[in-house]
């Protein structure tokens, strides 16, 4: 299947399942920007639109609808993606409009949603850059294809524990970090 069929289904599917202005919204939200980032960046990394949601609907603290431009959402993780044109989200933008967009993103955070946003000169002269980033930011959530043993896995606790400390580790930071005993973290520090 190619992107076009793919986009065509995809967008098809979404307007099925909606209604009023969450209908309207796609309808009318999902551009070039959003079109482009599907085609330069999210099909040649993924080759697919899985778990994929266009103008996903979130409300904000006031209750107000907010229309994020794609949620990720492959079971417990909760992405949304954004897609910034300098003109609407710099050289436009006043100072209220400022502050309520970090509000905005601040209180995404809080409901367990991560903002992820990409500049739209990017995904039109750069997808490769954007495509490098999405891929670091997808690999947190996706599961290894090999099996990890549970020495690499505390192997890797240990260097995100060292990077957190900043500085030397030592038996005891292993041992409170662990909850183990002085034996066995220095066998796993060797």
């Amino acid at each position: 299947m190619t992107f076009e069929e793919a986009h065509e289904a995809f967008i098809t599917r979404h307007l099925e399942k909606r209604t009023g202005e969450r209908r309207g919204r796609l309808e009318r939200g999902h551009r070039h920007g959003e079109s482009l980032f599907l085609s330069n960046v999210w099909w040649p990394l993924l080759g697919n639109l899985e778990h994929l949601h266009p103008e996903y609907e979130v409300l904000d603290w006031r209750g107000r609808s907010y229309f994020a431009d794609f949620a990720w959402l492959p079971g417990h993780v909760k992405l949304l993606f954004e897609i910034k044109g300098f003109a609407s989200h710099v050289r436009d933008m006043d100072r209220q409009s400022y502050c309520r967009e970090l509000n905005r993103e601040t209180f995404l955070h809080a409901l367990g949603f991560h903002v992820v946003s990409f500049a739209y000169d990017d995904v039109e002269q750069r997808p490769e850059l954007c495509m490098m980033l999405l891929r670091l930011v997808l690999n947190r959530y996706q599961p290894s294809s090999a099996p990890v043993s549970r020495a690499i896995l505390a192997e890797k606790e240990i260097v995100r524990l060292a990077i957190r400390l900043a500085g030397p580790i030592r038996p005891k930071d292993v041992e409170h970090h662990f909850g183990m005993d002085h034996k066995t973290a220095v066998l796993m520090l060797k």
